[in-house]
Parts: structure tokens; C-alpha cells; sequence
């Protein structure tokens, strides 16, 4: 029976025993579609383990994270895990802490990544308002739109408080008094006395004068206050007694962050993101296509590597400061030309299964989250993540000539958050936005109708490109339909029959080749599992492409990882277009020496074509000997 997909409890629990179990798991933390491990020491084989896993997107490792990608149920997943380990959950203090820059986009992560949907939910507010003032001049006058309104700005507003939850969770501090000391940055009471100082008056607090900084909308006063925070706090819990603990760590907490950020971390942080900001927007407004085609061109790429949540205050003090934004409106190009490029595998390809992945992850595409269109299509066959970085870039420098500008903040930039580009002092904006978004879907698919969207991950795995050698020299041979539309497949060899999914190769086992079985040999010999045609003859011979008289397609990979043996095991007795007949000897190979140089013999069998098939019907055992029906497939 399958294992469920959304099992999350058995799910985190073979992810912490395929990392290697709670010891070897420093620190975990998660974003919108990862769950984020530091380990102490890196295990072979877990990436691909964890890559096959039911639920599981892909795994990566990067910025010394194990990082797998489970899409919008990571937060169940992480749940789960967390409840497994008794480790570090922040990765504030973990011993293996990296490199600055690592530790920064960590933390970004880990703060923004749990409430990004409310702020995406809010944009989306804003922006169907947005719409709702176009076809109706009157409806900003009434009330529904008031209401409506401070909805969609509230998250916004309070985002310190937000932001004082999750970082407090992070630094391992008071939660409660995060969010008091955070709560007086966003109080009316200091919104007006900074009014006032911006009107002249003089505001000092100790004889030391106070600046008119707000703090609504506000990223980093936040986030270094809590930061700063956590130490003190912990501070003040080594060295006060206990019996008078409670009450006076929060007093004096209190009566030290909130002064010490008014009069430093504010000004300063603010000083900081501001400067940021207004770098991006000197070569955003001097050298606009330049800016639309790094971040139409590369954004993905830090999508990647998860590092896009870095930008986020430049983005918040753009929209702080001016009331736009024009990076999410390169970004948003960026986005749609990923879904674009699904769009053109999907219209591209023939298998069935492919066609399914696209049109899941072109779905959520739609979303602004990319993860599965990159990991499940684009970055899979390689051609359509380039091309869709091409198109991104294209079409932002083309968006760039109109000036571009987002004018309520996205969660998720995307194709549903087009509509922020609307406003009626820069009327060209949407239109260049739509610009570059028409672009941004349609050359992708484009491109891909011409030069096709290349093949599965075998090239990545290291493996040879065996699907794109067998699928054009298949063509070379007319197809035949068996009568019954039904043809069996025997077993090419004796040996102990295993399922795709224990394979240990991400290639295999996640069926992105096609449906079949894979045999451990007892034997040396591969025999023809049906009458047909020799289609491809891997150069070091550890793989052969067969083509039955009926039009199955069959790869037979003879271990894992053999094609660094030069063929030195293998002996051949077909040539390239040979045909033979059902139990004709076609490889032999030496197991000992595969074994000794510390390879597998597991042997994949797969059909390359499934999805010309209406079902492929793995038959049930354990063991294989020749001639014993091993599958068939229905037309």
C-alpha cells in the first residue's frame, strides 16, 4: 500500500533518522517551504534519501543548511521534528553558527517566514481595493472602504510586533516581553511626540535629545531589539534572584530597550535600511534596465539558495519611505517567467507525469511561491530554468523603459499581485508591469517549442543523458500496437526484485525517469526482456536502451554510479540497432568488481515512455527468474 503523503509525523521522523538522528542535528528551523537543519556532520547519501521521501519536494544543501523543501505544509512537517529533538530551534546559539552572511539570512528567514502569508493575504486586500477604485470613483467615500482599508494596513502597521513573536522565538527570549517593548515603537503616544520633534519641538529623554523616528512598518529596530534583548534578558536571569525574578528581568528590560532603541538601535538600524534602500533606487532610477535584469534575471537563483528573504527591510523602507516599490515589480516578472516556462514544458511535453508536475506547480506559481516550479520542473530539466531567467530578465528590462513601481507591499509577488502596480500618478507603472509580464510567459514558452525543455535529472545525478539518446533514436523505428493493447515485459535478469522507491538514487526512485523495478543480481548476465531493437549503447556499457516491436521503451541501468567504471566490468554482445529476441544474452558483467570498488549492482529497469501507457502494472514478488513476467503495460 502507499505511504500516506501527508503523514507528518512518520515524514519528520525519517527525515531525523536519514540526517542521522537527533545527535548529529545541531539546530532546526523553517521558512515558507523549508524545514532548515544545521548538522554536525553531513551524511552520504541523506540528500537522496530524503529527496525520495513521500512529501518531500527535493532536498539541498547550502549555506552549511540541510535544507528540505516540503512546499506550504512545512510548517506541520516542522512541527513534528521540533517535537522530536531536543536541540536548538532558533539556531542563535548553535555551535556550527557559519558564516555571518549565513547567519543573517537565517534569521531573516526565520522571522519573516512565519507570518509572510499574512502579509501576502493583506497585499492582496490592497490590491483588489485597488481595483474596486477603479470601476467605482465613489466607493473610496464610504465606509466599507475605510474598514476595508485599515484591514489591509494593520499588518503592516504592527509588523514590529509580529516581528518581536518570531525573532523572540528565534533569539530564545521572553516572548511576552519582546512584544511589550515592541509594542511601546508602534504606541500613539511616541508617534505623536515624534510629530512633534519633526515640527521643531525638542523632546529629550535624560537630558539626551530624541529623534522623530517612527517605527510602524518598521523591519530592523525591531529585530535588533529583540536581538539585544535576548542577552540581556538571559543576563539578568543568571545574576537576579530568583524570588524576585519575574517581575523586575521585565521592568528592567523594559525600562532599558525601549529608551535605548528610541535614542540608538532605532535611528541608527533606520539609518542603515534606509541607506540600503535608497543605493538600490540611485540604480533603479539611473540605470533601470540594469536593475530590471538582475532582478528579473538572477532573483530565482537567490530563491534557490534561500537568501531572498534578505531584501525584505530594503523593500519595507522603500514602501515606508516613498509609499512604492519597484524591486517587487521586477520580481514579480522574475516570478511569472518561471510559471511560464511550466507553461512551456507543459504544452511541450508528452509524458503524462511531467504534464501532471507542471500544472501542480504552475498552480502555485500563480501564488508567488516558485519553490515547486523551480525543484519539480524547471531546475529538474535544467533548459527551462535558464530560459525562464532569460525571459525574467527580458521582460523586466522592457518593463524598466515605463518605470515600474509596486505601490502596496506583496507577501508573495506574483501573478496575482499585478494589480499593486495600479496607481493614478504613475499611470504608465501597470502597463509596464503587464509589459514585462506578457513577455516574462510567453518567450519561455517559446523558447522551449524550439529547442525543447532538455531531459530529466540523469546529467545532475552524474549519470549518462540516457532518455534523450534513446527518445531520438527511438524514432528511427516504426511502432507496432499489439492486438490486445496489452504487452508483458519479462525479467532481463535473476537476482531480488526491490521498488523504484528504495533505489538509492534520486533519479530513480523519485519515477522522474519513468515507472518500473530495480533488481539486485544473483547473476551476470542481462537478457532481452521482449523481441525488439537495440536503440542506445551507453560508451562505458553500463546501460542499454531497448525498444520492444510494440513501442516500449526500456532502460536497463546496470548499478548505480557504474558509468565512473569506464566499462571495465561489462562485456557487450549486441551492437547499436541490432535486434534480437526475447532471452538473447545482451550484457554480461563481473558483480565483484563493481562491488570492490564500492559500488552498487542494483539494477534500474525502467520504461521511459510510461506515460504513452495507460497503466503499467508491477507485478508482486521477490524474487526474479528469466522469462517470469516482471510488467506489463495497457495502451
Amino acid at each position: 500500500m502507499a505511504e500516506k503523503v501527508r503523514d507528518y509525523p512518520k515524514l519528520a521522523k525519517d527525515i531525523l533518522e536519514a540526517v542521522g538522528g537527533e545527535e548529529n542535528v545541531i539546530g532546526a528551523t523553517r521558512c515558507a517551504t523549508r524545514l532548515r537543519l544545521v548538522l554536525k556532520r553531513s551524511k552520504p547519501k541523506a540528500k537522496e534519501k530524503v529527496s525520495s521521501m513521500p512529501g518531500v519536494i527535493t532536498a539541498v544543501e547550502n549555506n552549511g543548511q540541510f535544507q528540505v523543501v516540503i512546499g506550504q505544509h512545512v510548517g506541520e512537517v516542522y512541527d513534528e521534528f521540533a517535537s522530536l529533538v531536543n536541540v536548538d530551534t532558533s539556531e542563535g546559539e548553535s555551535g556550527n553558527k557559519g558564516r555571518i552572511l549565513n547567519r543573517v539570512i537565517a534569521t531573516m528567514s526565520a522571522v519573516f517566514a512565519p507570518f509572510v502569508y499574512i502579509l501576502a493575504a493583506a497585499g492582496i486586500l490592497q490590491g483588489s481595493l485597488i481595483l474596486i477604485n477603479l470601476f467605482s470613483d465613489s466607493f473610496i467615500e464610504t465606509g466599507t472602504y475605510q474598514v476595508l482599508s485599515f484591514i489591509s494596513w494593520a499588518p503592516f502597521t504592527f509588523l514590529p510586533i509580529f516581528i518581536a513573536i518570531t525573532a523572540s522565538q528565534h533569539f530564545r527570549t521572553n516572548t511576552y516581553i519582546a512584544v511589550a517593548c515592541c509594542a511601546a515603537l508602534v504606541s500613539p503616544t511616541w508617534a505623536g511626540m515624534a510629530a512633534q520633534i519633526a515640527a521643531g519641538n525638542s523632546i529629550t529623554f535624560l537630558g539626551i535629545a530624541l529623534s522623530e523616528t517612527v517605527y510602524t512598518s518598521s523591519v530592523l529596530p525591531p529585530l535588533f531589539l529583540v536581538w539585544i534583548l535576548s542577552y540581556l534578558e538571559r543576563f539578568l536571569n543568571r545574576n537576579m534572584n530568583e524570588v524576585i525574578r519575574p517581575l523586575f528581568v521585565p521592568f528592567l528590560c523594559m525600562i532599558i530597550m525601549i529608551p535605548l532603541t528610541i535614542l540608538l538601535i532605532g535611528p541608527a538600524s533606520t539609518i542603515g535600511a534606509n541607506g540600503i534602500a535608497d543605493g538600490y533606487n540611485f540604480l533603479a532610477e539611473n540605470a533601470p534596465a540594469v536593475a530590471g535584469a538582475i532582478i528579473g534575471g538572477l532573483w530565482q537563483i537567490l530563491v534557490i539558495f534561500g537568501v531572498h528573504w534578505g531584501v525584505t527591510p530594503m523593500v519595507l523602507a522603500n514602501f515606508d519611505l516613498y509609499g512604492r516599490d519597484s524591486f517587487q515589480a521586477y520580481q514579480t516578472i522574475a516570478v511569472v517567467a518561471q510559471v511560464g516556462a511550466v507553461l512551456g514544458v507543459f504544452l511541450k511535453a508528452k509524458s503524462q507525469e511531467v504534464r501532471k508536475v507542471s500544472a501542480s506547480a504552475g498552480i502555485t506559481g500563480l501564488f508567488g511561491i516558485t519553490e515547486p516550479a523551480i525543484y519539480g520542473v524547471t531546475l529538474r530539466f535544467k533548459k527551462p530554468f535558464i530560459f525562464g531567467c532569460i525571459s525574467g530578465a527580458v521582460g523586466a528590462i522592457a518593463a524598466s523603459i515605463f518605470n515600474p513601481y509596486y505601490f502596496a507591499y506583496a507577501g508573495l509577488p506574483g501573478p496575482l499581485t499585478i494589480v499593486n502596480g495600479i496607481d493614478a500618478d504613475y499611470p504608465l507603472s501597470i502597463w509596464g508591469i503587464l509589459l514585462g509580464v506578457v513577455i516574462a510567459v510567453i518567450l519561455p514558452v517559446v523558447l522551449i517549442q524550439i529547442f525543447g525543455y532538455g531531459e530529466d535529472k540523469a546529467k545532475k545525478a552524474g549519470n549518462e543523458n540516457l532518455v534523450d539518446e534513446q527518445g531520438q533514436r527511438g524514432t528511427e523505428f516504426q511502432q507496432n500496437h499489439p492486438e490486445n493493447n496489452e504487452e508483458t515485459i519479462v525479467a532481463p535478469l535473476i537476482g531480488k526484485v526491490m521498488s523504484l522507491s528504495e533505489v538509492p538514487d534520486e533519479v530513480f526512485s523519485s519515477g522522474a525517469m519513468g515507472q518500473g523495478v530495480a533488481i539486485e543480481p544473483s547473476a551476470n548476465g542481462i537478457y532481452a526482456p521482449f523481441d525488439g531493437t537495440v536503440v542506445m549503447i551507453a560508451h562505458t556499457k553500463h546501460a542499454i536502451g531497448l525498444r520492444s516491436k510494440a513501442g516500449v521503451e526500456l532502460l536497463v541501468h546496470i548499478g548505480l554510479d557504474t558509468v565512473k567504471l569506464n566499462g571495465k566490468p561489462f562485456t557487450l554482445n549486441i551492437e547499436d540497432g541490432n535486434e534480437f529476441q526475447q532471452g538473447d544474452v545482451l550484457v554480461e558483467f563481473d558483480r565483484e568488481i563493481i562491488h570492490n570498488e564500492g559500488l552498487e549492482t542494483i539494477t534500474p529497469i525502467i520504461i521511459t515512455n510510461s506515460g504513452d501507457y495507460e497503466e503499467i502494472i508491477i507485478e508482486e514478488r521477490k524474487d526474479s527468474t528469466l522469462n517470469e513476467k516482471l510488467m506489463t503495460v495497457v495502451k
